[in-house]
């Protein structure tokens, strides 16, 4: 008997033996995309930088070409610096790339995969996208659009009396705008900790979300390490990061839950909406549910917002002759007796093309938020791994010389006046297929209202020094998830009398 196992046993070792050599020889290893060589263990981790990645990558794309494979302590990174292949994959495939990567640090550390920005494909995902997009689909936004006008006018005001201010203005005045429609609530000033808290949400998310920040996305086995141990500040970070991301989304929430029954809520606004239409009866699923939406609308909208407009302001101090031409197309559309409206978008093409230009001179979110493969997947004979994180290069598409020549320039007379040019770059800056942002046409709203505003009662100048000299910013931005222009100085000057008299008129309305 004991003969019978030890040769059947033998037997089987040789087969397995044998289909093993077999696959190896009539089954090709997968080719995966180019990259640059790894070392052993570590791969390409130390070849990555924390700092503006996405100029190394740019690099690498004139090396490696379109998609470019890294593999980072044995985790796939797919990075995608062609708006082609971004189509192909992103929005035509969506069924596979769809996901979001695991992220250890923002999500299970610090809760940010609560809401549908990173939480992944499945129930809760459809289900937030699903309250947002119906809140602010296109039939719907133009019932804020006197919010946003009015908010707009305000921070220019403000900003004309007090220079200095025009950084935590528009920041203040962006934040009310998206609070409001949220959850009902008019922010009383900039130190409102229903304004102070998101925005530190915001800023820990854009740390937090990095890739490559933290070591624990890639070793998950660090999430459990004694908090004693040398190497475990992350985790007291995380906790502290938690109790911001938990306040700053429950605590607006409740106030507008309550506020709609005491009537101090302004109406409409999403949370008081979704609660009005279930008679206060809303599940505890449903409320979970309503809670993350409604904080990834707030963070989402506030950051990015905020950044495409202190661009905007920056390419304005260093380029007269825009304002100079766009003022001109608004005197001969709109004249000179109001001010402009977003009901007027579609009469001011140059306008647009500003707007247009300062999402690709710099996208808020360059290399987007990651995507995640649900699925192995071939495209063009590469092999792309289930599980990779996926890198829409977006900053590298909008700066491609093919596509946009001359891409440092500031020129919106690159589209002329063509939508569909203009859309090329919103539907990069925007996100990609089943991930692409559902409030779109809500900030379109927002930012077109403060860009118009400006550009049809200011001039924006530098600020000067004590001797008269003028101080031209350098053009500088930060790191992150989300960057930012480094901070500089500025100066609104009206163009006349009659634009602050009706700057001022506005604000006595108000």
């Amino acid at each position: 008997m004991s003969e019978y196992w030890t040769s059947t046993a033998f037997a089987g070792l040789l087969l397995g033996l044998s289909v093993y050599v077999l696959k190896s020889i009539f089954q090709p290893s997968p080719v995966y995309p180019p990259g640059p060589r790894g070392l052993p263990l570590v791969g390409n981790a130390l070849q990555v930088p924390q700092k503006h990645t996405w100029l190394k990558f740019s690099e690498w794309a004139k090396e490696y070409g379109d998609l470019v494979y890294l593999k980072v302590l044995g985790q796939p990174y797919i990075v995608i610096n062609s708006a082609i292949v971004a189509k192909d994959l992103l929005d035509k495939r969506s069924a596979i790339y769809s996901d979001r990567p695991h992220f250890v640090f923002a999500g299970d550390l610090v809760g940010y995969d609560e809401t549908f920005v990173l939480a992944p494909y499945g129930h809760n995902w459809k289900k937030q996208r699903r309250l947002v997009a119906q809140d602010f689909s296109p039939s719907t936004v133009p019932r804020y659009f006197g919010l946003q006008e009015n908010e707009a006018r305000r921070l220019v005001r403000n900003v004309i009396g007090n220079p200095g201010s025009f950084s935590s203005e528009i920041k203040l005045r962006i934040a009310t705008v998206i609070i409001r429609v949220t959850y009902g609530y008019y922010l009383k000033g900039d130190d409102d900790p229903f304004f102070t808290m998101p925005l530190r949400a915001m800023e820990n998310f854009s740390r937090a979300s990095a890739p490559g920040n933290w070591l624990v996305d890639v070793l998950p086995v660090l999430k459990d390490m004694p908090a004693w141990m040398p190497g475990s500040g992350f985790l007291k970070t995380a906790t502290q990061w938690r109790k911001v991301v938990w306040d700053a989304s429950w605590n607006p929430y409740l106030w507008s839950k309550k506020g709609l029954e005491t009537g101090e809520a302004f109406k409409p606004n999403l949370c008081g909406s979704v609660v009005a239409e279930s008679d206060g009866q809303l599940s505890k699923d449903d409320e979970l549910q309503l809670v993350w939406a409604a904080s990834a609308v707030m963070g989402g909208g506030m950051d990015t917002n905020m950044s495409a407009v202190l661009t905007f302001f920056l390419m304005m101090t260093l380029h007269p002759e825009v304002q100079t031409k766009a003022r001109a197309e608004i005197d001969a559309v709109i004249g000179q007796d109001r001010l402009p409206t977003i009901s007027d978008r579609a009469s001011l093409p140059y306008v647009r093309s500003v707007m247009t230009e300062t999402f690709r001179w710099c996208p808020p979110i360059p290399l987007g938020i990651a995507h995640a493969t649900s699925d192995i997947d071939i495209y063009k004979g590469y092999t792309i791994p289930k599980g990779s994180w996926v890198l829409p290069n977006v900053w590298h598409m909008l700066h491609d010389p093919e596509s946009y020549p001359d891409p440092e320039t500031f020129k919106p007379e690159r589209y002329k006046g063509s939508d569909v040019e203009m859309r090329k770059v919103t539907d990069l800056v925007f996100g990609f297929g089943r991930r692409a942002c559902p409030g779109f046409h809500f900030a379109d709203g927002t930012i077109f209202a403060i860009i118009s505003t400006v550009l049809s009662t200011c001039d924006v100048v530098p600020e000067i020094d004590d001797n008269g000299k003028a101080l031209v910013p350098e053009v500088d931005y930060t790191s992150g998830t989300i960057v930012f222009p480094q901070p500089f100085k500025c100066r609104l000057v009206a163009h006349s009398s009659q634009a602050l008299a009706m700057l001022s008129a506005e604000m006595e309305r108000l």
